[in-house]
């Protein structure tokens, strides 16, 4: 079993917002494993399907980014699951727009989501997919990563998103280190 989980923030005020590209990925991963978002729990949304063979959970968590650990770890206890079969997709400034990077593991460096996910499940020792929204020329950190993007940078957003399905695609159907060296370019 897979839990895939992308952070961002509920509501339609923040959805096309920079701190939501992890909820893109999941809604573009749904969309290409015909899996519905159509349940509530964990404080979140949740879809439940089967990509060859392996039981797959999406969730997106409705706890607003900061406190994205609380529907997190809820999650992980319930399903019994190991750490190791988790991957967090979520927004990072610290790359440039539209690039990805996977680890597998590594500190919140100063992700308020990462944070609280980090603190719930007492180690920063699990898979996570950084998609880049780039920094700030102008603005302050929360007014920017609350900001949606402006129509040129759509195109390299709507890309990371993409290619960080892609990646959870290959980690499903074959392993992190091929989704590793194949999507960190």
């Amino acid at each position: 079993m897979k839990l895939i989980v992308g952070l961002g923030n509920p509501g339609k005020k923040y959805e096309s917002t920079r701190h939501n590209i992890g909820f893109w990925a999941i809604d573009r991963l749904s969309e290409r494993w015909g899996i519905p978002l159509n349940r509530e729990k964990w404080k979140g949304i949740v879809g439940e399907g089967v990509v060859r063979g392996e039981k797959v959970i999406l969730l997106k968590p409705m706890t607003y980014m900061n406190l994205s650990g609380e529907s997190i770890r809820p999650a992980i206890d319930w399903l019994k699951m190991d750490i190791e079969d988790l991957v967090i997709i979520y927004d990072e400034m610290d790359l440039p727009l539209g690039e990805v990077r996977l680890r597998t593991k590594g500190s919140a460096g100063g992700h308020n989501g990462m944070k609280s996910t980090i603190a719930h499940l007492g180690t920063d020792q699990f898979k996570r997919i950084r998609l880049g929204i780039g920094r700030p020329i102008s603005l302050a950190v929360p007014d920017y990563v609350l900001s949606p993007f402006s129509k040129e940078e759509m195109p390299f957003a709507e890309g990371a998103a993409d290619r960080a399905s892609q990646a959870v695609e290959t980690w499903v159907e074959e392993s992190f280190l091929l989704a590793m060296n194949r999507f960190n370019g």
